[in-house]
């Protein structure tokens, strides 16, 4: 793959993870403010702008670089964090697993959409290519953010459940949450772990 064919690639994924973003993002911002926290609302965040999203390193410029470095294999990445003020909601505890599960959920619930529309249109083509791509992104991003390393959505939902003591504790590894990420990326976990699961719910939803 030439240089120039690369970048085409790039662009046409990175939108495609944008739109996925946006909705994640969107998602954890609307049920905060449904709970009792206006922040996300108030910082112009509580919108489906992506620009509104965008995070220089980690929205493009992280992308970007493990696009090339994977030879158009492999694209991710991360939009700026929704702000949430913890003691606006009504129950902060158990409000803040509900804010951590609805990007992931909203990023599933986009690819069961997507699915539907891919049972209705020519197998092979462009379009349903970039509607299986975009799935696909919305699948990864989903169970990614589960993963329970802060600072992912799965963490949130995890110190939502343990005792006090403990989740003010594990709080604590946020600090460390990239360098423990990339770690797993080095040691192959993700290939191991991420994909199968991907496939399994890509299946689940009837597209192959």
């Amino acid at each position: 793959m030439n240089f120039s064919v690369l970048i085409l690639s790039f662009l046409v994924s990175f939108a495609l993870l944008l739109v996925a973003m946006t909705v994640h993002e969107f998602a954890h911002g609307l049920v905060a403010y449904r709970l009792g926290d206006s922040t996300a609302r108030l910082s112009g965040r509580l919108t489906l702008n992506p620009l509104a999203h965008i995070d220089p390193f980690w929205t493009f410029i992280f992308p970007l670089m493990l696009f090339i470095f994977s030879s158009g294999s492999f694209i991710f990445g991360a939009a700026k964090p929704v702000p949430v003020n913890y003691w606006s909601l009504k129950n902060p505890r158990r409000d803040m697993v509900w804010i951590g599960l609805a990007g992931p959920f909203a990023n599933l619930l986009l690819a069961f959409f997507i699915s539907l529309i891919l049972k209705f249109i020519p197998a092979y083509g462009l379009v349903s290519h970039l509607l299986f791509s975009l799935l696909t992104i919305n699948v990864v991003l989903a169970i990614f953010n589960l993963i329970p390393v802060p600072p992912l959505d799965g963490s949130r939902v995890l110190m939502g459940v343990l005792p006090q003591a403990l989740a003010e504790q594990y709080a604590g590894l946020e600090r460390y949450g990239f360098i423990i990420l990339f770690i797993f990326i080095w040691l192959g976990i993700f290939d191991r772990l991420l994909w199968p699961l991907v496939g399994f719910v890509i299946r689940l939803m009837g597209v192959s």
